[in-house]
């Protein structure tokens, strides 16, 4: 394993104040921004927005990285978008751009050869070309329909070299163009969980009981005039802290849960030759397996309880599952 250099507090101090150097520097950048948040944004705003296609994102070098960002952050959030490499643009590439579809350039000198060579083809099939440059005055932001303005006073590095500020400003404006095109169309929470099926949102948004259930010989259950003793037997085995009672036609007439147990301890009646009919709570909660696992989750929290059973059309017994199922899947 690689060991820790132990360094001299003087250096310690000079590595933190040139942190410090970096993070002002660049958030000076950042809000130099706001004034550009002007009739040109909104243009290129609306050019997205009227997009019968695809938000095609280009950019070479550390600009082509943050491009490729931009692209993910519109597509996730309610705007088709995709990137391509200009490089790999005038090899071929250039054909997965349509009539229909909207460019969006970065550059931060605007003077980019792998994009200055695409540049009349992209005019050629007469789509928008939006430019974010660093050089207002240059050869991509003066050939573009709008220009985005995103120059820096100065790089982070400090040998004013290496895309810092720069990098991060493109960043933070491609942000404002995705979040403003976001609210634009109305795009929700449960959106955002359709394009986000595996993370934490999307299982709690979309997953629905069904998915989550136990069912067939998972679910516990016994006959109504079963003995306590069997039921206490059934919830053992199945361990999901209750069992449902049922009658000969497999339709729900009861649930039994721990709680009935204790209940049912504290009487003093005897498990062996009590029936499920007088232990049974009557009128238990159910739901359907067509229901979202989050909306049980609510069910769950306001009524004060940890398991349910999920009932068909006919009222008759499909599934099971309690907080913990919930917890494996991710839904709490």
């Amino acid at each position: 394993m690689t060991k820790s250099i132990d360094l001299p507090s003087a250096q310690i101090e000079q590595l933190q104040a040139l942190g410090l150097a970096v993070i002002k520097t660049e958030a000076r950048a950042v809000e130099a921004l706001s004034s550009r948040i002007n009739g040109d944004f909104a243009t290129a705003c609306g050019y997205m927005l009227g997009c019968e296609g695809r938000i095609v994102v280009t950019g070479m070098g550390k600009s082509g990285h943050i491009g490729g960002k931009i692209a993910a952050t519109l597509a996730s959030t309610g705007t088709p978008a995709f990137f391509v490499h200009p490089g790999e643009a005038s090899h071929g590439d250039l054909g997965m751009i349509t009539s229909k579809d909207v460019v969006l350039a970065l550059s931060n000198s605007g003077k980019t050869t792998e994009l200055l060579t695409i540049l009349p083809l992209i005019k050629r099939l007469g789509v928008p070309l939006i430019a974010m440059t660093g050089k207002p005055n240059s050869t991509l932001a003066q050939k573009a329909d709008v220009h985005i303005d995103v120059s820096v006073e100065q790089e982070a590095c400090p040998l004013n070299l290496a895309p810092t500020s720069s990098t991060t400003a493109a960043l933070v404006m491609g942000d404002a163009l995705a979040i403003a095109l976001l609210e634009a169309r109305g795009f929700t929470e449960e959106d955002f969980a359709h394009s986000h099926p595996g993370g934490a949102l999307g299982r709690r948004l979309l997953l629905l009981i069904g998915d989550i259930m136990h069912t067939g010989e998972r679910v516990p259950q016994v006959n109504v005039q079963a003995l306590l003793s069997d039921a206490l037997l059934e919830m053992t085995n199945k361990g999901l802290g209750m069992t449902a009672v049922v009658d000969d036609q497999g339709r729900l007439v009861g649930i039994f849960t721990d709680g009935d147990l204790r209940r049912v301890l504290d009487r003093g009646l005897d498990i062996h030759n009590s029936t499920m009919q007088e232990v049974m709570t009557v009128g238990c909660t159910t739901v359907r397996a067509d229901q979202l696992a989050a909306e049980a989750l609510q069910m769950m929290e306001e009524k004060k309880i940890n398991a349910f059973l999920v009932l068909d059309d006919q009222q008759r017994l499909v599934g099971a599952f309690n907080m913990h199922d919930l917890l494996r899947a991710g839904v709490v």
